[in-house]
């Protein structure tokens, strides 16, 4: 009723929810056909349906306006990605960007809004890529652009490669304050290898401390670009953002399909919808698609009839086709989460292509165990890892089972702020309580027992938990995991890092002066001792400044052993870890510290030891609750104060062997989490 009141007419209450009399009194009025602009929480209608880029409203929600994309051409077609160190403002620009080309309205509420997942905007950090289409007119032609904004974080630099993969060229920003740091470097090398046109963008000129002249340095002398193409901008006041997409219609090249080719469509991220199914963001490669095509994915070959396309702006916008060279999504009623499987090519039936290479599969550099708190939630569990791994298809999920919480998954993430934000969404998407178990990375064990190598089937096995870690008997040697790690820092903090990288067991490989007070080191790392606290450790040694990434350098031989927690004599498996030689007996106290304050005390005392085999290396007592037994007893015999605490002691010994020790579940994140003092 109130969307179909004449132009101009106060009102409804239907829309406005206020009485009748504060109605009367409104300065709302109705604005359609009009141009009248009236109070946002007057119009909850006009807030959902929106505006177009010319001002104008689309239809109503429930029968969006289909868009033609005939009319963008490969050739004014641009498909490009924001990459940046984290928190150098690559949110802000893009939000910026948005508004410019008039996707979204400019208001001062516009803060990460291509950052939808609520795990996102209480971190203040990107963790999925996003993408979005923006509309252009630049010296009379009408282009479409195709941004896709990444997150700057190490561990989730599996998303900015996938994102590559859809695009022809880069922004590479850079804080005009802090200057090039670690990640700026990686996510530069991800993007020249990748052959993508890259243009450097020098963000937050407007700060007191900002030396643009000074980064313009250090791009030239690292990256080779020549100063005169860097764009200095302000991402948060809008200064020469406009600029920045003139520089992406100029410097990136159109990408190289037709559409006349057959159909080729790379599935390179996806999403699940309770009533729609699976959601599929797509880059075609050549051919063009609309609703009731049939597709065949080249992955499973099984067969799907295209149900909707559209693209995403940022919000889906359905379209009656998609050309060659456009990027977008396709909903074609995959029911099963397995079967849009990232990195896939989608074909038209009866006319097979060859697959597009896909992507590298993600390496993980952290396992941990993952359970239900309670087992009868074990299914749903199971249903909600199926679509969070869709969505984040850089986690690996083994099937696992441990003795005190029964059954449950071994999950491999990138890192551990990677670990954190997947159990944060778990919680907060799906509603899952879980328990995470101590993090460990991956070894590997060369068998010298003729037996065991029979049982597996090979001479080298990967040992992902440590309850699987064989005997030294019946091995020739160890291997741990390393990795190249970069450091950017402020030469003052030198010493400090240097220290801190030989105390991590680290072998320096290189050393090289940005300029007069910027460096960056090169070392090579054990990933155990880099991956649960290095980086906080990093960050207060050099007061925030020092940067660090690393990349995947293979495994070397290591002198590991197997350190066991007991708690009264009893292991918990749960807490076992395997460590270098060297560090078990600092590693062992420290663990049983820890543990004596996690765990909570009980009516009995508790032995917390460290053993590595027989061999008792470290001990905690918790010590028990204890009555005052005594009170009551006021002067008198000293034999009847004495029989009192006899008898209570000895019951506390009973209490300790049938007692039961109850380690909370968050204990274990807790326990491992190392402090920089240590």
């Amino acid at each position: 009723r109130g969307v179909g009141a004449g132009s101009g007419s106060a009102c409804p209450r239907l829309v406005c929810g206020e009485s009748p009399k504060a109605a009367a009194g409104c300065a709302g009025r109705w604005p359609l056909g009009t141009g009248g602009v009236s109070p946002a929480w007057c119009f909850p209608l006009q807030g959902r349906l929106g505006r177009r880029g010319d001002g104008s409203r689309p239809s109503e929600p429930g029968h969006p306006e289909k868009l033609d994309m005939s009319t963008y051409p490969v050739e004014s077609i641009r498909n490009f990605s924001i990459i940046a160190h984290v928190d150098h403002g690559k949110s802000t620009l893009a939000d910026r960007l948005l508004e410019i080309t008039g996707t979204i309205a400019k208001t001062h509420h516009n803060k990460q809004v291509l950052d939808k997942l609520q795990v996102e905007r209480e971190r203040g950090i990107t963790v999925k890529a996003q993408s979005a289409s923006l509309f252009y007119s630049h010296e009379g032609a009408n282009y479409l652009l195709n941004l896709i904004d990444t997150p700057g974080h190490v561990d989730f630099s599996y998303e900015v490669s996938r994102s590559l993969s859809a695009c022809q060229g880069v922004l590479l920003v850079v804080d005009a304050n802090e200057g090039i740091q670690a990640q700026t470097v990686a996510n530069f090398y991800l993007a020249f290898e990748a052959q993508l046109a890259i243009i450097p963008v020098i963000n937050k000129i407007d700060l007191k401390n900002a030396d643009p002249e000074r980064v313009e340095k250090q791009i030239e002398k690292l990256f080779d670009i020549p100063i005169d193409e860097c764009v200095r901008i302000s991402a948060k006041q809008g200064t020469n953002v406009e600029k920045v997409l003139q520089k992406v219609i100029e410097k990136i090249p159109p990408p190289q399909c037709n559409t006349a080719d057959p159909l080729k469509a790379l599935v390179f991220d996806s999403t699940f919808d309770h009533y729609r199914g699976v959601i599929a963001n797509i880059a075609l490669f050549g051919g063009e698609i609309q609703k009731g095509h049939k597709v065949v994915s080249a992955h499973t070959k099984k067969r799907y009839e295209v149900n909707e396309v559209g693209i995403l702006t940022p919000n889906e916008q359905p379209t009656h086709k998609l050309y060659a060279g456009q990027v977008g999504y396709l909903i074609a009623g995959m029911k099963e989460v397995t079967e849009a499987q990232i990195g896939d090519t989608l074909f038209l039936y009866k006319q097979p292509v060859e697959p597009l290479p896909g992507f590298k599969s993600a390496k993980p550099m952290v396992f941990a165990g993952m359970y239900p708190v309670d087992q009868t939630e074990y299914n749903n569990l199971k249903s909600a890892l199926e679509r969070l791994t869709l969505n984040d298809s850089s986690v690996t999920v083994h099937r696992d089972s441990s003795l005190a919480l029964g059954a449950g998954w071994r999950l491999g993430f990138l890192g551990l702020l990677h670990m954190e934000v997947f159990n944060q969404r778990l919680e907060q998407e799906y509603n899952m309580s879980v328990i995470v178990t101590a993090p460990t990375v991956p070894y590997k064990a060369v068998l010298s027992s003729a037996k065991l190598i029979k049982e597996y089937g090979k001479a080298e096995i990967t040992i992902i938990n440590p309850a699987q870690f064989p005997d030294k008997l019946s091995v020739s040697e160890y291997l741990e995991p390393t990795v190249l790690g970069t450091i950017v820092t402020p030469q003052e903090y030198i010493g400090k890092i240097i220290a801190l990288c030989q105390d991590r067991r680290a072998v320096q490989k290189d050393m090289l002066y940005i300029d007069e007070r910027r460096v960056i080191l090169k070392y090579l790392f054990p990933l155990n001792e880099i991956v649960v606290d290095f980086y906080d450790a990093l960050k207060s040694l050099s007061s925030g400044y020092a940067s660090f990434d690393y990349e995947d350098a293979g495994y070397q031989a290591a002198d590991l052993i197997k350190m066991d927690i007991l708690l009264n004599g009893n292991p918990v498996e749960e807490l076992a870890t395997i460590i270098h030689n060297d560090k078990a007996y600092a590693t062992g106290k420290f663990l049983c510290e820890r543990l004596k304050d996690a765990i909570p005390r009980q009516l009995f005392e508790i032995a917390i030891q460290a053993a590595i085999g027989k061999k008792i290396i470290a001990r905690e007592t918790l010590k028990a609750y204890r009555k005052n037994v005594v009170a009551k007893c006021y002067g008198g015999d000293i034999t009847r104060r004495m029989k009192l605490l006899k008898r209570q002691a000895e019951g506390k010994k009973l209490m300790r062997k049938i007692g039961n020790v109850e380690v909370p579940r968050d204990a274990f994140i807790r326990v491992l989490k190392r402090q920089t003092d240590k």
